[in-house]
């Protein structure tokens, strides 16, 4: 995670995780949140799909959606940014 400091907030890039031995890539296949839910940590946030299995994503952080830059349907790949998080300082 890349973390920007602003006045009052954080912002947290969100980034695809190492997903598997020779698995680099998945797809978004369904959002549990939009553009400013409030989510807690280890919430389901997104869910994935690769050749082998399909999977729910859980929040690293507990805040707010900044914004949702992958959007379902699209091939992401580990370390991609998928989303950004507004955690209140």
């Amino acid at each position: 995670m890349l973390t920007r400091f602003n006045a009052e907030e954080v912002f947290v890039q969100i980034k695809i995780p190492h997903l598997a031995d020779e698995v680099n890539e998945a797809v978004v296949t369904l959002w549990y949140v939009k553009k400013g839910d409030k989510i807690d940590k280890d919430g389901d946030l997104v869910e994935l799909a690769t050749d082998k299995a399909t999977f729910n994503m859980p929040s690293p952080e507990q805040g707010v959606i900044a914004a949702i830059l992958k959007k379902e349907g699209d091939t992401v790949k580990v370390g991609d940014v998928i989303c950004e998080m507004e955690i209140n300082g």
